[in-house]
């Protein structure tokens, strides 16, 4: 292996690090204003979710780490997250 592998594979690492949870937030994205508004007048709720899983995505958090910061949210900010597939998936693991 030569020392260009070994930084395409660093290189690779890092890139698909970034990648993390970038289907939870498209999924979120995605939410119509209905949706969210079926849950919570507070469309903050909504973009303070987004940035919670952004940060995940970009510090490399572990789910239990986003769960429990999607948890400090609040409650209306969980259920948004629950409308999403995968951001449900974590809460019943």
């Amino acid at each position: 292996m030569s020392r260009f592998d070994n930084l395409f594979n660093e290189a690779d690492g890092v890139f698909n690090a970034n990648e993390k949870y970038q289907q939870e937030i498209e999924q979120l994205k995605g939410l119509s204003p209905e949706d969210i508004a079926a849950i919570t007048p507070n469309t903050e709720d909504h973009a303070a979710l987004i940035k919670v899983v952004k940060q995940a995505s970009e510090e490399n958090l572990s789910k239990a780490q986003l769960v429990a910061n999607i948890k400090q949210l609040g409650a209306s900010v969980v259920k948004i997250a629950k409308k999403t597939p995968l951001l449900l998936e974590l809460f019943q693991s």
